[in-house]
């Protein structure tokens, strides 16, 4: 099994174990990396420093002037790992083995952005990592490897982020290994689902509290975008109150009141009032003091 040059499309927590495993490996040759055009991520700057690697910041990576420097490295594939550009036809026929991707969710669904607060919200009992090839559309290459991972009642966003970071760079290695192997699988997408589907980008707005939804939406809308995402908010008396936490209570019954509305003080919060039931909010932000029979949103 020969050496494999590649060129690391890369950005943020996601890349930096991914790089480390590359880097432990005689037979992988990193020939450059490129970050976001909006990086604010030093670590990897940092490992180009270390290890001897062409940083290539600012591109644009499909003009003619990248595309000439990409194939003057004469690399075998191109990786992607958490990467905000799209790969034209030009630049995916640079690299002999092509370009492939980790994405952090079960292709062919969950295709496109914020997958782990999507999956939380849906209320999904596990979350997908996928390894494909990347092609001119968006999350629909051929599948190299999958593999998924149980959500409990216990996860929110940042337990999830700790698993993705980890297993991401687990699966990506070793794809590639396969790859340089000549013995990776290629699974086309519509033989699991003809049609799949896909996310849209969260923004700002989208981190405010609906109460009028039933407890379990509730719970798990907090629990999905909870630090260090934006943290769920609501607003009281014109001030904005943001929740890192959400507890369900068993047994809760489902009776009709405000929804919104504190109904008790509790040990760590406040419960506080659903469309069938209630909730315990906790880990709150707010610059006004709350108290029971306010009523948020």
């Amino acid at each position: 099994m020969g050496k494999i040059k590649i060129g690391y499309f890369a950005d943020g927590p996601w890349s930096h174990l991914a790089f480390e495993k590359l880097i432990k490996d005689d037979s992988i040759d990193v020939r450059f990396i490129v970050p976001r055009s909006d990086t604010t991520d030093q670590t990897l700057k940092n490992f180009s420093d270390e290890f001897g690697i062409d940083y290539l910041y600012p591109v644009k990576i499909n003009t003619p002037e990248f595309i000439e420097t990409a194939k003057s490295y004469d690399c075998d594939l191109f990786v992607s790992m958490s990467f905000n550009q799209i790969f034209r036809a030009a630049i995916l026929s640079l690299p002999r083995l092509g370009v492939i991707n980790c994405h952090a969710g079960n292709l062919p669904f969950y295709r496109g952005r914020n997958i782990l607060n999507w999956a939380l919200i849906n209320d999904e009992k596990q979350f997908g990592i996928t390894v494909h090839y990347v092609d001119e559309g968006i999350d629909t290459g051929d599948i190299i490897k999958q593999k998924s991972y149980p959500i409990t009642d216990a996860d929110d966003y940042n337990s999830l982020l700790e698993v993705a970071h980890t297993e991401c760079a687990s699966i990506l290695y070793d794809a590639i290994k396969e790859i340089q192997s000549g013995k990776s699988a290629r699974i086309l997408q519509h033989t699991i689902h003809p049609v799949g589907f896909y996310c849209g980008r969260r923004g700002p707005g989208d981190e405010l509290i609906n109460w009028n939804q039933s407890s379990r939406r509730l719970f798990n809308f907090i629990r999905s975008i909870n630090k260090p995402g934006p943290m769920a908010t609501t607003y009281f008396s014109g001030s904005e109150v943001r929740i890192n936490r959400a507890k369900l209570i068993e047994g809760a019954p489902e009776y009709i009141g405000t929804a919104g509305q504190l109904l008790a003080k509790t040990a760590s919060g406040f419960l506080v009032k659903t469309t069938d039931s209630f909730i315990e909010i906790s880990e709150i932000e707010s610059p006004v003091v709350l108290k029971v029979g306010d009523k948020l949103g």
